[in-house]
């Protein structure tokens, strides 16, 4: 069984820092896991082609359809976020909106979902983030988590303006392995 982590940051820092904790975690559940960061992938937006919508793939060629390919294997998704004027990075809403082929046969339906979100403060948007992965998940017809208990939010939220302080972020780094934990423990039930 394969958890997949995705990093929608444009840069390696605080929200790939929470997403492989995520996986962390996972892992020790006895999952499989890969991360992909999407910061130097070449990615270009969705034209409103609608090709894909009558043969299943996207005609643009560039790093997203290897990334929609993950996200086809995966047992569960784990997408992270920093929070850009209350949503998410250009990048990660790229990834969304180019994977409309996988509406094609909701090719990810049931799959387990998890968000993660970091923002520059406590109350910096992260929720109105997570929100916006959510509805994705909710559009592929995948089932969404949120970080077990104790915590129990929406999901991993840290907060981080310099690359590498969600390091010390005791609650986005707790959020972010319940998350994990979370992700597995559906897949589990799922898979039985």
């Amino acid at each position: 069984m394969l958890i997949l982590g995705i990093s929608g940051s444009p840069r390696e820092g605080n929200t790939s820092f929470l997403v492989k904790e995520a996986l962390k975690a996972a892992a020790n559940e006895g999952f499989d896991t890969e991360f992909i960061s999407l910061a130097k992938k070449e990615m270009n937006p969705c034209i409103a082609c609608n090709v894909c919508k009558e043969t299943g793939q996207c005609q643009i060629i560039d790093d997203v359809e290897d990334i929609l390919n993950k996200m086809r294997e995966a047992d569960g998704i784990i997408i992270g976020s920093p929070v850009y004027f209350g949503g998410v990075s250009a990048q990660l809403k790229i990834l969304m909106d180019r994977s409309r082929p996988l509406r094609y046969g909701f090719q990810l339906k049931n799959k387990v979902g998890g968000a993660i979100a970091v923002g520059a403060s406590r109350n910096g948007g992260q929720e109105t983030t997570i929100q916006q992965i959510h509805n994705f998940f909710l559009i592929h017809s995948m089932i969404i988590v949120g970080d077990a208990e104790p915590t129990a939010h929406y999901g991993g939220t840290g907060v981080g303006k310099d690359p590498e302080d969600c390091k010390n972020d005791d609650i986005g780094l707790e959020t972010a392995r319940n998350l994990g934990r979370k992700v597995a423990e559906v897949v589990k039930l799922i898979k039985r």
